[in-house]
């Protein structure tokens, strides 16, 4: 192990490597901004380029692309609450708030610092414990990632506001619903088509993001003009270049940012999960570790539930790399298209990795350590020009979310059907919005619908069709009871906050007058 990492590391400090490093991030940056062209665009355009380079140049630069697009797409969340790919949809959630408060150079340097810390903490985990975390990886059967996509759905609570839960749950169950329309991929049976070959593959996820999020808040903001825009904006000017975090704030910070890069690295481990459920995890799971003041605080602006998503995308980015490295298994869409590029090289992924490649597999991770610093510098100084984004006056602004939100939906399919469906959506998620549903958990039961139902198919197979395999295996029995636990938290409270006050109630009747 240790002749790897330095053969590694004299591979990752070469001139070239270290300059495909800066221009995979600098790309990778740019593009993950632009709303609706996430990570895989990013990486689908580097691939032509990577033909020309010898493998570990390449899956480099690639790897660049991918940490840096996801790093990017965080400013569009901020700033324009248009998220740059699905895995930064959750930090619109409360930098959007934090833009609106005139607090957008604060939410970006919290993005920042809270990516170097999941990336960096995620790469030297990656660095350590990267041969044995292949083996507890591959050992996870079906069972448990339904178990796992269960807990995940389980977190609704942590998008719910006070009394909303039931709404939360509602919108969830939507969600799946949408996740059920096109062919099952099992048997190859049309869903909810209605006949129509334009439904045939389904709704894309950028498709639903777009809908719900940029453009819904695109036409919100044309039904309800902001009064006063012109203050508004100067304050915003004023206040956009205040990056500085207090030692308060550093100190809330701190410790959420390494709780949930340890969550993301994990959750990129398991092949399949990928940095979206981590950063969904994250904040529900800081939600609900958070004190009741600072818990009213998430979806408005709060510091948690910003640095949360930010934390573990980054580290769930970098975790993603041990199943497409030591397994052949990709962990998400990007690392899917990584992986053909690996296999464009000659090169098998797997475990020979480490033994027939070893300057490959330690130069990509070394070279992570690498780009976290080199985002850092690239990032920190552009966030005053960045933040003047803010500054465009709305009669530009909006057309402009318009314009790539609908570019972005179209380059997906080139089909024009799908321009029409995420019209109709964002009608729909404006009526939502108007009756308080939250959106967020729809998007939730859309991306975990689909593995959730591939992964129970598989588990009721093997089970003959018996629910007995939520308890025979410890890891599926850890994961469906805490599931149940988040799940049925809510009323629990509900409960015991409502026998509690029966009982001073009855106490201060029955006192003397």
């Amino acid at each position: 192990m240790l002749d790897g990492i330095l053969i590694g590391l004299s591979t990752a400090v070469m001139p070239m490597n270290i300059f495909m490093v800066i221009v995979g991030c600098f790309v990778g940056t740019f593009i993950g901004m632009l709303p609706g062209l996430g990570p895989i665009s990013a990486i689908a355009l580097m691939i032509p380029i990577s033909y020309g380079l010898d493998p570990s140049s390449g899956l480099i630069l690639m790897a660049g692309v991918y940490y840096g697009a996801v790093f990017g797409g965080s400013t569009s969340s901020i700033l324009i609450n248009a998220p740059g790919c699905s895995s930064t949809v959750v930090t619109a959630f409360d930098g959007y708030p934090m833009a609106q408060k005139g607090q957008a150079g604060k939410a970006l340097a919290l993005a920042a610092y809270s990516s170097f810390t999941g990336g960096t903490l995620s790469a030297i985990m990656l660095l350590v414990a990267a041969p044995a975390l292949a083996t507890v990886s591959l050992s996870f059967q079906s069972s448990d990632y339904f178990a796992l996509m269960l807990l995940g759905l389980s977190a609704v609570a942590a998008f719910a506001g006070k009394g909303q839960v039931i709404k939360a749950w509602m919108m969830t169950i939507f969600g799946l619903m949408l996740s059920t329309v096109g062919i099952d991929k099992g048997i190859g049976v049309e869903r909810f088509t209605f006949g129509s070959t334009d439904l045939i593959d389904g709704f894309s996820f950028l498709l639903l993001a777009m809908a719900t999020f940029a453009l819904g808040e695109t036409l919100m903001g044309i039904l309800k003009p902001s009064k006063d825009t012109s203050q508004q904006e100067s304050q915003k000017m004023n206040e956009l270049g205040s990056m500085k975090i207090s030692k308060e704030e550093f100190k809330e910070a701190a410790p959420v940012s390494i709780r949930s890069s340890i969550l993301g690295f994990f959750t990129g481990v398991l092949p399949g999960a990928g940095a979206t459920i981590a950063a969904f995890l994250s904040y529900g799971m800081e939600r609900n570790l958070a004190p009741k003041d600072k818990k009213e605080e998430f979806g408005k602006g709060s510091i948690r539930g910003l640095v949360a998503p930010e934390s573990a995308n980054n580290a769930a980015s970098s975790g993603s790399f041990v199943p497409l490295l030591t397994l052949g298994i990709p962990g998400s869409g990007t690392t899917a298209i990584m992986l053909g590029a690996l296999i464009s090289y000659g090169i098998q992924p797997g475990p020979r990795l480490f033994v027939d490649n070893p300057d490959i597999f330690w130069s990509v991770i070394i070279s992570m350590y690498f780009g976290n610093i080199v985002l850092v510098i690239l990032n920190l100084p552009l966030i005053p020009y960045i933040s003047k984004l803010l500054m465009v006056p709305r009669t530009v602004l909006l057309p402009m979310i318009l314009f790539f939100s609908i570019t972005g939906v179209y380059l997906v399919s080139f089909n024009t059907i799908d321009v029409y469906i995420m019209i109709m959506i964002a009608m729909v998620a404006i009526a939502l919005r108007l009756a308080n549903f939250p959106l967020a958990p729809l998007l939730l039961g859309f991306i975990l619908g689909g593995m959730m139902e591939e992964n129970l198919r598989r588990a009721l197979m093997i089970s003959d069709g018996q629910l007995n395999f939520l308890w025979e295996r410890p890891i599926t029995l850890a994961f469906t009871s805490i599931a149940v636990l988040v799940l049925f938290a809510p009323l629990l409270t509900m409960a015991w906050k409502y026998f509690k006050g029966r009982k001073v109630d009855t106490s201060s009747s029955k006192a003397p007058q």
